[in-house]
Formats: structure tokens, sequence, C-alpha cells
């Protein structure tokens, strides 16, 4: 700001203490990297199918309104017993059979899709148009690029959002294979993360676990909402009550 006006010293010391004072709080605000690459993010709530890329934050006041009033449609329900679950109860992984969902019989494993869906700079196996072996990765998680190779596959992990042990608990044991195999081959429920931070998720609901990339928090939440509502699949209270805090106005005083 220019002003023809000289300063006293006193007001240059104002001046000054108020612009620290003010880049501290961008620091404080700016810890997370909420960035994401154009057009490789898509709001989880024009993404209601899974099938287009990434996972954008919500921040808009229609957004996160839009976002309460999806969570609250939620039911609630206590988790059961984890007896009898095994991975092989929801399919082979990755398989391109389950009918029903999208992407579904287009000659490409469902990890392949995915990889496809979200990578850039993607190369292919000499003479596939399927299998992926490098990309470069945005990871909605942590809010860092990955460089990406098939010799270091579990650099990239899957992510069931919607984890496949928390739905047999919330109900999955007692569907049938079908729907299982659905669930668990969705693109809706799926997306590409950092492994490592992937793999300290577990079989956690947002009570217990969220992306450490505070800025994507409410989109991660709502794209759990969207599969348990698609599935009408309960959460636990402590799960809902922790996914509306994610999309309160608290979201915005980071």
């Amino acid at each position: 700001m220019t002003t023809s006006r000289k300063r006293t010293p006193a007001l240059l010391v104002a001046a000054l203490a108020a612009s620290l004072l003010a880049g501290c709080d961008a620091l404080d605000s700016a810890d997370v990297d909420d960035s994401t690459p154009d057009g490789r993010a898509t709001s989880p709530l024009k993404n209601t199918d899974g099938t287009a890329p990434g996972l954008a934050p919500l921040t808009g006041d229609a957004d996160l309104a839009a976002a309460r009033k999806l969570i609250d449609g939620l039911a609630v329900k206590g988790r059961g017993p984890r007896t009898g679950y095994d991975r092989d109860e929801f399919g082979y992984a990755w398989m391109d059979t389950a009918d029903g969902v999208p992407l579904a019989r287009n000659g490409c494993d469902t990890r392949n899709d995915l990889l496809k869906r979200d990578g850039q700079e993607i190369e292919f196996r000499s003479g596939s148009d399927c299998v992926i072996v490098s990309m470069t990765l945005h990871d909605p998680y942590t809010g860092k690029d990955i460089a990406w190779k098939k010799q270091r596959a579990t650099a990239v992990q899957i992510d069931h959002l919607v984890p496949l042990s928390y739905s047999w608990q919330l109900g999955a044991a007692r569907w049938n294979e079908s729907k299982r195999e659905r669930l668990a081959n969705d693109p809706l429920n799926l997306l590409p993360v950092d492994g490592p931070t992937n793999s300290g998720k577990g079989d956690s609901g947002p009570a217990s676990w969220l992306p450490p990339n505070r800025g994507i928090r409410c989109a991660y939440v709502v794209r759990f909402a969207q599969v348990a509502l698609k599935y009408e699949m309960p959460v636990t209270a402590p799960d809902k009550e922790m996914m509306l805090r994610q999309c309160g106005e608290i979201r915005r005083e980071r």
C-alpha cells in the first residue's frame, strides 16, 4: 500500500508488529498442502459414481452444508464382531467381473483401472493398454506427488475408503456375495494413495483415522458417507459425529 504521508516511528512499529502476526497466522494455516493438480482432483459432491479422478477439498458454505446434510442421512449402529471375516468373502482381489459397478468387465483389473483414473504421465507395459508400469500420482492423503514405478508397487496402495473389515462388522457379513464384490471393486470406494499412510489406517472408521492432509478431511468423510449410503450400511455413532465435525464451520478455522 502507498501513501503520501510519512509514518511516525510508533506507527511503523505497530505496522511491523501487525505484519509479523499476520505472517505467523499464514504459516499456521499453511502447515498442510491443500493444493491439487488441475483436472486431477474432483469434488466428491460432483463425483457420485467414483469415475472422476482424485479428491478435491470442500470449502464453500454451500458445499459444507450439502456435506453435513449427506452425513446426517447416515444410520447409526455399533460394530458387530469380526468373526468370520476374510478378504476372500469379497471376491478375489481386483476382479474385473464385479457386475453392477463402473469399469467392470472392461478387460482391465480394478487396480489398474484406478491407477489409470487418477494417475498422470502414465506409462503402460509394452503391448498393453491396461497394465501400468509407471506414473505420477497426487496423493490426497498427504498432499504430495508420488513418482511411482511397478517395481515398488506398494508405494501406492488402493484404499477402500470404507474398509472391508469395517463393512463386515456393520452388516456386510449378512450380504450376498455379489453385493460384497461390488463394494470391494466400486470406484466410489477406491482411491490410490500413499502406501505407508494407507497401511496405518487399517480397518478404522473416521473417529479413529483421518488423512494427515487436513484440507481433504471433509471430502474424505463425504466420500465415506456416499459409499455407506449407496450400500445401505450404517456407521458407528462416534464415526458419524467425527464426520459432521470435519464438515462443520470449524473447518475454516485451521
